[in-house]
C-alpha cells in the first residue's frame, strides 16, 4: 500500500509539467504576466490560438506548409531510420565479418556525442553533397542514430543463433532471416526507436536554421521557435509561445500513450544478455 501511495505521488509530480503546458496555452494575457505566476488557469480562453492562426494567415507562408514539411520529413526519417538501424543492428549482432567489433565500439562511443558536437561535420557533408534548400538536407543528417542501432542490437543479441541456423537450413538467406525472423521478434525495440526518431525529427530546428534559406522548406518547430521574435509584441509573443509549446508537445504525448507498452518492453529487455 505504501509503495502504491509513493507511485501515485511520484506520478502526480511527473505530470505537473504536462498540466502546466496545457494550462499555460489557455491563459489570458493578464494571467500570462501575473505575479506571482499562476500554475493553473483561472479564466481559460482561446485567444492565444486565434492569435496564432491570424498571425500565420498574415505571413507569406501558411501554417499548413510548415506542418506539411514537418510531417513529410518526420515520416520519411522514421521509416529510413528504422531500416538503416535495424539492418546495421542485424549485421553487428548476427553476421560475422572483419571489423565487426571496432564498428560496435564506434557506435557505442557515438552515444556520448551531443548533436552540437557534430554540427560542423554535418554542415560540411551537406555542403559537399550540394543539397542545401532541399528536403534531403532535413532527412540525411537525421539517419545516423547510434541509440537506435544500440537498442535494436541489444534485442537481437537475445535471439538464439539456433533459430537463425534453423532458418538457413530451411533455405532462408540473410535477407529473409532479417525480414521474416528478426524484425517480428524485435518489435518493441523498433517501436521505441520510432518514438525516439519522431521526437528528434518533430522537434528538429537545426536543419531549418542551418541548411535552409527557402522559407517554404522550413519546418513547424522552426516556425514555432521564431513566433515571439516575429510578432514584435512581447504580450502577443507570450501567448503565441504558450500555444507553440502545446502544439509541439501534444503529438509526442499522444504517440507515447499509444505505444507505451512496447516502450516498457524495450526498456525491460535492452540490458539483458
Amino acid at each position: 500500500m505504501n509503495f502504491h501511495l509513493f507511485l501515485i505521488i511520484l506520478s502526480i509530480f511527473v505530470a505537473l509539467p504536462i498540466v502546466f503546458i496545457v494550462n499555460h496555452a489557455f491563459k489570458p494575457f493578464t494571467e500570462l504576466f501575473a505575479y506571482p505566476p499562476r500554475f493553473l488557469v483561472n479564466n481559460p480562453t482561446l485567444e492565444n490560438f486565434r492569435l496564432l492562426f491570424n498571425f500565420s494567415a498574415e505571413s507569406g507562408i501558411p501554417l499548413s506548409r510548415y506542418v506539411f514539411n514537418s510531417l513529410l520529413m518526420t515520416t520519411i526519417v522514421i521509416l529510413l531510420t528504422l531500416l538503416v538501424s535495424s539492418l546495421a543492428a542485424f549485421a553487428l549482432s548476427k553476421l560475422h565479418f572483419k571489423g565487426k567489433h571496432p564498428f560496435n565500439k564506434a557506435n557505442t562511443m557515438a552515444l556520448m556525442f551531443v548533436p552540437v558536437a557534430v554540427a560542423i561535420p554535418r554542415f560540411l557533408i551537406i555542403d559537399n553533397l550540394g543539397i542545401f534548400n532541399t528536403y534531403l538536407a532535413h532527412i540525411i543528417p537525421m539517419l545516423a542514430m547510434p541509440i537506435g542501432i544500440f537498442l535494436i542490437k541489444q534485442f537481437m543479441d537475445q535471439i538464439p543463433d539456433d533459430l537463425i541456423e534453423a532458418s538457413k537450413i530451411d533455405g532462408a538467406g540473410n535477407w529473409r532471416v532479417y525480414w521474416h525472423v528478426m524484425l517480428p521478434l524485435v518489435q518493441p525495440a523498433l517501436v521505441t526507436v520510432a518514438i525516439l526518431t519522431f521526437q528528434a525529427g518533430w522537434g528538429n530546428v537545426e536543419s531549418s536554421t542551418i541548411f535552409m534559406d527557402d522559407e517554404s522548406l522550413r519546418t513547424l518547430p522552426f516556425y514555432m521557435n521564431t513566433l515571439i521574435s516575429q510578432s514584435g509584441n512581447i504580450v502577443a509573443g507570450a501567448g503565441l509561445g504558450a500555444v507553440a509549446g502545446l502544439v509541439m508537445f501534444v503529438p509526442n504525448l499522444i504517440l507515447f500513450i499509444i505505444l507505451q507498452n512496447k516502450v516498457m518492453d524495450s526498456m525491460a529487455h535492452t540490458g539483458i544478455k
